[in-house]
């Protein structure tokens, strides 16, 4: 069944009311034996009217995108990642929506006036980073331009098509090494980007949970965009 972009806008907003069981993360874990520091990342849904999904038929509208952008290569943790605009939580933010929010704007210069947060969802434990991440779905009401704008931080932003995600074409599995064996994680390959870890984690789970998913073949394999560096 098709789904409206009003229609995702609604859907979204009562996922976070109802809340998701994550499935728990496989990850190293830290080695920092401090307490976990609070994060939160911006899921920033939107109509993306001048360029459309690739994709044909699929459950939701073809101008349905989410908000992406690429990590600088030289970051300490997660470099080179395509990932959600987030970051960990300040002493002036008044909690995982407004540090969701304040991130995206330093990092993508959006226009914070045109985006509704919809709620957040549950926190995600991040074990190798020794964080716990918040996710906080929104909905762009009054799109801006966005950009890198600090290269330090960030290289590219961008908006992807969740009908191009969904395409079964697009989704396969990332192998990732642990200590007595190896696991298997979503991923996604659109756009010429690979999404991978705990961003394609996030999308995938919740694009179970809102029915949004089609059958894809989770046997093939994905080089992750992290290799080789």
């Amino acid at each position: 069944m098709h789904h409206q972009t009003a229609d995702a806008r609604a859907e979204l907003a009562a996922l976070c009311e109802r809340g998701i069981a994550w499935n728990p993360l496989v990850s190293p874990r830290a080695t920092d034996a401090s307490e976990p520091r609070p994060a939160a990342v911006l899921v920033l849904f939107g109509e993306l009217d001048d360029a459309p999904a690739r994709a044909g038929a699929s459950r939701v509208a073809r101008d349905l995108d989410v908000l992406l952008l690429r990590r600088a290569a030289t970051l300490g943790s997660h470099a080179g990642q395509v990932a959600f605009p987030g970051g960990r939580l300040e002493a002036s933010d008044a909690g995982a929506v407004d540090c969701a929010v304040r991130e995206a704007v330093e990092e993508t210069g959006l226009d914070p006036s045109g985006v509704a947060p919809l709620g957040t969802l549950p926190p995600i434990p991040m074990p190798a980073s020794n964080h716990v991440v918040t996710p906080v779905p929104a909905w762009w009401t009054r799109p801006s331009e966005v950009v890198a704008v600090d290269h330090a931080e960030s290289v590219d932003v961008f908006r992807v098509p969740v009908a191009d995600l969904l395409h079964p074409s697009n989704r396969g599995s990332t192998e990732h090494a642990i200590a007595g064996g190896s696991y298997r994680a979503p991923a996604f390959t659109v756009g010429g980007n690979v999404v991978w870890g705990f961003t394609a984690f996030v999308l995938a789970s919740m694009f179970d949970e809102l029915g949004w998913s089609e059958p894809w073949d989770a046997r093939r394999i994905v080089e992750r965009d992290d290799l080789g560096r």
